[in-house]
């Protein structure tokens, strides 16, 4: 059954936006801060390493097309664009190479559409530094929330819930840094009801629309709240209505909500200190079994050793990463290899690594890898906690009648098993570097690191980006 708010209280959407409305940089606990500040860094790196790539030159053509040139900071080598347009193209860049951090409870990639809005609205209106981490922790802290309460259930329906849900958060954190009251934060959850999307679909033929899911709920949000602050009406219950966010996109699942979850613990419980940071390019469901997979190579096994492979994941992520199998052990492109547990665990064992630079065309073709694919098989893992994590285990039958088992109940980086900032800084450096000289790029880290200090967010944004009037490189 749903769990409702009962009737005589607020509606979600009031105590989402009277949170909202009262946030101020202080009450950000200095774990909150400093937690934000290393996943922005994060986002900022990835978003480097896209900019070499394919899908973010024509993105940013298409964009600039569009809307022509404006002045809003677009991460790397890239002339600014008109506010929302950056939003997009920065969101694009972030999540490009599904490398970016994931709330697992909400099985969604948070700061891909909330670091893009926070940063490009608080510069537009030159608010401080710590005023921008507080809305980029909003947007954070209300989107997890809201795909927590799904239990799952957008992935199930085909919806991608990071486009969803991401909408909402940076609806609110928009609102925060145009300073609406709480009836405007009110009515642009209730827009962007109308304008939340993300399709799955994707996953059919490795498509790059995924990629503009967190982008795009960031111009939703800007969208929604702009027409909200010049008095725009919305629906007063987005979430609970009967049209409402979980009704209308879970239908029958929705009386699985929890939509107590969409308010729990506000200014108490930071759901952005359990945002996990990637160690791999690839889905975050499939790092639990690459980590099995890369532990068994470190002990001793050999690719060459397998007779099968046999990988327990939760039932509930098989479509995504293990189905259809002809198709997953065959991926068509890089793009669809990033959501394919036998191609990824056959990688893992081959190569003994798995970064950037093993996912490439010559590995997608290589025969070795073909053909390790076809020896892993899937099933559920009676044991998972899922979406609280997602495990992963391998048991590997040898040539020679061994069996061998690895078993990961939570990838590393998850919440329980977090890396430590020093980490997530090489990981920043690592992808900077594709993109940046050595000094530049350390500077860019300590302008992140001290973001909280900065005077005017359009400060840092300038600093963020290597723009010129050409345009893009």
């Amino acid at each position: 059954m749903i769990h409702n708010t009962p009737n005589a209280a607020p509606s979600i959407a009031a105590q989402l936006a009277s949170f909202a409305h009262d946030l101020e940089p202080g009450m950000l606990p200095a774990a909150v801060v400093e937690r934000a500040k290393l996943l922005m860094l994060d986002a900022l790196g990835i978003a480097l390493a896209s900019s070499q790539q394919d899908f973010a030159h024509c993105a940013y053509r298409g964009l600039q097309a569009l809307g022509g040139a404006g002045d809003s900071a677009v991460m790397g080598a890239f002339a600014p664009l008109l506010l929302r347009d950056a939003v997009l193209m920065n969101g694009i860049l972030v999540h490009g190479l599904d490398f970016d951090d994931t709330h697992p409870g909400a099985i969604t990639h948070p700061s891909a559409s909330a670091f893009p809005l926070a940063l490009g609205l608080a510069a537009q209106r030159h608010a401080t530094g710590a005023e921008m981490i507080a809305a980029y922790v909003l947007a954070i802290e209300v989107a997890a929330r809201l795909g927590a309460a799904a239990r799952g259930g957008f992935h199930d329906v085909g919806f991608h819930p990071t486009g969803l849900v991401g909408a909402f958060g940076c609806t609110l954190a928009a609102g925060k840094l145009m300073g609406l009251d709480r009836i405007g934060l009110e009515h642009a959850q209730g827009v962007v009801l109308s304008m939340a999307s993300g399709s799955m679909e994707f996953l059919s033929d490795g498509a790059w629309t995924k990629r503009m899911h967190p982008g795009w709920a960031g111009v939703c949000g800007l969208t929604a709240t702009a027409l909200a602050g010049a008095g725009f009406r919305g629906p007063s219950q987005p979430y609970e209505g009967r049209f409402g966010l979980y009704a209308s996109h879970l239908a029958a699942r929705g009386l699985q909500a929890d939509l107590s979850q969409c308010t729990r613990g506000l200014g108490e419980r930071w759901e952005v200190l359990d945002v996990a940071v990637k160690l791999y390019p690839t889905c975050h469901f499939t790092h639990a079994s690459i980590d099995a997979a890369l532990a068994l190579r470190a002990a001793g096994l050999r690719a060459e050793e397998v007779a099968s492979v046999q990988v327990l994941l939760p039932q509930g992520v098989h479509p995504v990463v293990c189905e259809p199998v002809a198709a997953k052990r065959r991926p068509a492109n890089v793009y669809e290899s990033q959501f394919s547990i036998h191609h990824l665990v056959a990688l893992a064992l081959l190569r003994g690594e798995l970064g950037l630079t093993e996912l490439d065309a010559v590995n997608l073709s290589d025969p070795r890898v073909q053909a390790l694919a076809d020896r892993i098989e899937h099933v559920a893992d009676p044991e998972a906690d899922y979406p609280a994590f997602f495990s992963g285990e391998l048991r590997v039958r040898t040539h020679d009648g061994r069996e061998l088992r690895w078993r990961e109940s939570a990838h590393r980086g998850a919440p329980g098993r977090p890396i430590t900032g020093a980490d997530i800084e090489i990981k920043f450096m690592r992808n900077a570097l594709l993109a940046l000289p050595r000094d530049q790029a350390l500077r860019w880290r300590d302008a992140v690191l001290a973001a909280d200090r900065i005077k005017d967010a359009a400060t840092l944004a300038r600093t963020l980006t290597q723009s010129n009037t050409s345009g893009a490189p």
